[in-house]
């Protein structure tokens, strides 16, 4: 039965189906083979995928994201991170790994943050003579920190698939995302190093108080947002509801986002919303017919003898994880794989939170690795580069993230002592 469903899913998806319609199609094949097929059956599973009321987070901080790049949040971020450290040698790319990590408390989404990072910041190093594959695959990487740091989107999805805290999986994420900024820190040290590129003026003790002033209000908006969640002050649903509106309320204040843009924001937040919720809707299909199959069961039986050893366990899903994120997208990866890998991850004792954590950031690394990676081809839109390039200037930063990823899985303690200090 697994290679029937997984058969079925890539082979719709080689013939360029859109991933909810191969989702939805390799469901009702294995129906058919087990001789259970009810419309009904579809159609409940269809409508119960949506109605989620942790999935409501997803449209707002969507929204906030949008709104975030409209209002002229995302350049008064990286002004003030450019009076930090743009001076230094190799300053812009530290600049967009702090702005990054700022964007990451924000939106939750690596496409997003990717863009709006891209957007700022690749034409300013280029014009300042840094290697424009190098600085666009830098970016790239950081984007993807957007998904582990929170708010994050894709741990909303595998908190709703899993039943697990998605709190608790938002407070795991802190110390990760921040060990990936000082990895990519590293590595662009001497990345850098090669270029011949300019820095900017230092900007004095007046224009730094000048721009973190300008970006005050925007950089309050990730500590709200973490001290509320640990606080109990609100949910991730109302989190995401709390992010919209105060995003909505500064972009205005700052006079750059006007009411005639709403229509234009709204509408790509429907957009992508649509997308994501039909994917989880097509999700909860698959997640019913693999239980019924007994797939977890089938998997747990082939993989049976690696439950005594947690660790080995972890480092054969991290390996297979990480080649189906190369050739499947973050979300429906998070949505087929984790009903099934979960029991068994449950059986040799892992903690589901911890394993959320380790999947997240294998399949997000998933994004920035070829052939399929979304950010890599928002980084090629941006700077107007192949993907062979793209793939070349991101490597190190690719590297040193699946570092950061093995040591994670085989020092749990990295994620788990730190939760002890943000979780609730």
């Amino acid at each position: 039965m697994i290679w029937i469903f997984l058969g079925t899913l890539f082979l719709f998806l080689l013939f360029g189906v859109p991933v909810a319609i191969s989702m939805l199609v390799s469901a009702i094949v294995m129906m058919f083979v087990l001789g259970m097929f009810d419309t009904q059956i579809v159609a409940e599973n269809l409508i119960n995928g949506a109605n989620s009321f942790a999935l409501m987070a997803i449209p707002f901080f969507i929204l906030t994201g949008e709104i975030m790049n409209v209002g002229g949040v995302s350049k008064r971020i990286v002004d003030f991170a450019s009076a930090l450290v743009g001076h230094i040698r190799g300053g812009l790319g530290y600049v967009a790994i702090i702005a990054g990590v700022i964007f990451a408390g924000i939106s939750g989404s690596a496409v997003a943050d990717t863009a709006a990072l891209g957007a700022i910041l690749i034409p300013m190093m280029v014009a300042n003579r840094y290697n424009k594959n190098s600085s666009t695959g830098l970016i790239a990487s950081v984007g993807i920190i957007g998904t582990v740091i929170p708010p994050s989107i894709p741990m909303i999805l595998f908190g709703v698939v899993s039943g697990v805290s998605i709190t608790q999986l938002f407070m795991a994420g802190i110390i990760p995302g921040i060990l990936m900024a000082v990895g990519l820190m590293i590595v662009w040290y001497f990345v850098s190093k090669r270029d011949n590129s300019e820095t900017l003026p230092k900007a004095t003790a007046k224009e730094r108080w000048k721009a973190f002033t300008r970006a005050f209000w925007a950089l309050l908006l990730p500590l709200l947002i973490i001290v509320g969640l640990r606080g109990g002050i609100f949910t991730p649903t109302e989190a995401g509801v709390v992010a919209a509106v105060y995003a909505l309320i500064v972009s205005l204040g700052y006079r750059e986002l006007k009411l005639s843009d709403l229509p234009k924001v709204l509408v790509e937040t429907a957009k992508t919303t649509g997308v994501v919720m039909f994917l989880a809707s097509t999700a909860m299909v698959s997640a019913y017919v693999i239980t019924v199959a007994q797939i977890p069961a089938e998997l747990g039986a082939l993989l049976g003898g690696l439950t005594e050893n947690p660790t080995a366990l972890l480092l054969m899903i991290m390996l297979l994880l990480f080649l189906v994120g190369c050739v499947m997208d973050l979300t429906p990866a998070i949505l087929i794989f984790t009903p099934v890998l979960l029991p068994l991850v449950q059986q040799a004792g892992i903690d589901p939170i911890y394993f959320g954590l380790l999947v997240v950031i294998n399949l997000s690394i998933g994004l920035i690795t070829p052939p399929v990676g979304t950010v890599l081809y928002v980084g090629c839109g941006i700077s107007k580069i192949s993907i062979i390039e793209m793939t070349k200037g991101v490597l190190p930063f690719l590297l040193v993230e699946l570092f950061v990823l093995l040591l994670l899985t085989i020092f749990p303690e990295l994620v788990t002592i730190p939760l002890g200090w943000f979780g609730e």
